[in-house]
């Protein structure tokens, strides 16, 4: 007898992105019973389309048709990661953990959220500088970050005054050993550069 879920998407699947997550980043979500203090203590779930707790509800249900929504929404990309959901959570579920892992896989799938294009664009600028500086190059991650998005003229007036009381330093400062953390960026990315 057929259950009735052939050819829906709202039913369980085999691989849910619970057992992934927790298989990559040893989180469980079936801890959380949604008390909902980390959607209260949140700084921007007024920002967000999907508040942290029901984010992880909809992770629990393990339906495509959530996960899918988890992935392409806004909200894990506006995760300031500060913590505070964590330090509520009677649980312990570390948020800003999963939402680290949510924003890789997102990536990967290729479901990036088009009003996170900024955010993203940071973020790879941030990235970039650490991997090839080994510490973050301000004036390098702001440029690529400029480039990346096309907002050459904001914070224009910002830099002078940065640059002026030594806040920007124009040439990057190397760390020892910054080969082998951009070595480390390849093989957790798997790209290996020419």
């Amino acid at each position: 007898m057929s259950s009735g879920y052939e050819g829906n998407d709202s039913h369980p699947h085999e691989t849910s992105l619970s057992d992934i997550l927790k298989a990559n980043c040893g989180e469980s979500v079936l801890k959380c019973y949604q008390c909902g203090k980390c959607s209260a203590g949140c700084p921007l779930a007024s920002e967000m389309d999907i508040a942290p707790s029901m984010l992880i509800r909809k992770i629990q249900t393990r339906l495509k048709v959530h996960e899918d929504s988890v992935l392409s929404s806004y909200a894990i990309w506006l995760c300031l990661t500060c913590e505070t959901c964590v330090s509520r959570c009677p649980k312990e579920v570390d948020l800003p953990k999963i939402m680290d892992f949510l924003r890789e896989e997102s990536l990967k799938r290729n479901m990036v959220n088009p009003k996170a294009k900024d955010i993203l664009a940071f973020h790879n600028s941030f990235l970039e500088s650490v991997k090839y500086t080994g510490r973050l190059y301000e004036v390098g991650m702001v440029g690529a970050y400029k480039l990346r998005t096309w907002h050459f003229l904001q914070d224009l007036l910002v830099a002078p005054k940065l640059f002026l009381k030594g806040k920007l330093g124009l040439l990057p400062h190397l760390i020892k050993g910054n080969l082998k953390i951009r070595n480390l960026f390849d093989r957790i990315t798997g790209k290996k550069e020419d």
